[in-house]
């Protein structure tokens, strides 16, 4: 049977291809590549042209023609760990799609054992795929541990893990973001902040509860034990029957939260004990979830920007592999957005506002 395709008169009858997005952005041949291999010496006008081109003409990179013409395979790995944390998922969608945007696939190993043989396996399946570059999405100390000395062929980019130079991987300011929500709880006039953090291992863990203990000590107030969690709702959950006494007694007004979920989990303790934020008790977490700004009441938190995260892996990646200088980038700083669960303490006046905060949702 013979398949007969008719065009209407502003159709065409081929695929468009990137001279045609050129032609309709107004922006030479070099400038689409440029887009759409994500380099950072593109204008974001001129970017946002050629993105509005490529949409209207419903452009699609050939990827295996490119392939055929360059001898790659237009895949990129990711060794991924602990995919089921709101953070590491997020960051790996974040990946993908800046990935398919560039016109790479993705070849995903995702890790459950984090060693140096289950990592030395995770690299080896992934060079034997033919993939042009390596990100390492790097949340524990033990995976950073188990990437180092391994002899990798490929340019390597690692995300979230704390310490690493910008030229090398992309972080997002943890500490910073502690300091921000603790300063925050100061401002708002409570004389100290107690805070349940993240498990043991866990980078971001580590680096927030470094920002909350400096951002005490810099204003000279107190610094208490602090109350260890494993990110799930079910801990801050304990976390919250933990401290509701010393919340009922008024010994605690302020407490910053690892992450959301356990910010939920605390709430619904203090709530079963008849407290709540921010009249009892001020509470922010950490991360900016979807159900955040739904929470009773809404969580005021830290949005971390995640699709800045993938576009700048992704952006780094391509200058390794093509043996362009990175672009250093500071840490990516995450965003205080002040809901109703924090508040001046009981008793004390309302201040007019918290300065650089965004209200949400």
């Amino acid at each position: 049977m013979t398949q007969v395709t008719t065009h209407g008169p502003h159709e065409r009858a081929t695929a468009p291809v990137m001279a045609d997005v050129a032609r309709l952005a107004g922006v030479s041949h070099q400038t689409v590549s440029r887009v759409l291999n994500l380099h950072p010496n593109v204008a974001p006008q001129t970017r946002e042209r050629v993105e509005i081109a490529i949409a209207q003409l419903g452009y699609r990179r050939n990827t295996a023609a490119r392939a055929l013409a360059t001898r790659s395979t237009c895949t990129l790995g990711v060794i991924s760990v602990e995919t089921s944390q709101y953070g590491p998922s997020s960051t790996l969608f974040a990946i993908e799609g800046a990935a398919r945007a560039g016109g790479y696939f993705i070849n995903l190993v995702s890790l459950r054992q984090v060693d140096r043989r289950h990592m030395r396996e995770a690299v080896d399946h992934l060079m034997g795929a033919g993939v042009e570059g390596l990100v390492a999405i790097s949340p524990l100390r033990s995976a950073v541990e188990a990437l180092r000395g391994l002899s990798i062929d490929v340019p390597l980019v690692e995300v979230e893990a704390t310490d690493l130079a910008a030229e090398t991987g992309v972080v997002v300011d943890q500490h910073a973001g502690a300091r921000a929500a603790t300063r925050h709880l100061l401002a708002l006039g409570h004389q100290t902040v107690v805070h349940v953090a993240g498990p043991d291992g866990w980078l971001e863990a580590q680096a927030r509860m470094r920002g909350w203990q400096s951002a005490l000590l810099d204003a000279g107030r107190e610094v208490r034990d602090v109350l260890a969690g494993d990110w799930t709702a079910r801990s801050g959950y304990a976390a919250g029957r933990e401290l509701a006494g010393p919340v009922a007694r008024g010994e605690v007004s302020a407490i910053f939260v690892a992450n959301d979920q356990m910010a939920l989990g605390l709430l619904r303790a203090l709530a079963e004990a008849g407290l709540g934020a921010p009249d009892d008790v001020s509470v922010v977490g950490f991360d900016d979830i979807p159900e955040a700004a739904f929470y009773p009441p809404p969580l005021t938190t830290l949005r971390q920007d995640f699709g800045e995260v993938g576009r700048r892996c992704i952006e780094l990646l391509m200058a390794r592999i093509e043996g362009r200088p990175a672009v250093a980038r500071p840490a990516i700083r995450p965003q205080l957005l002040v809901r109703a669960s924090t508040g001046p303490p009981a008793g004390a006046p309302r201040p007019g506002g918290a300065s650089g905060a965004t209200p949400g949702p």
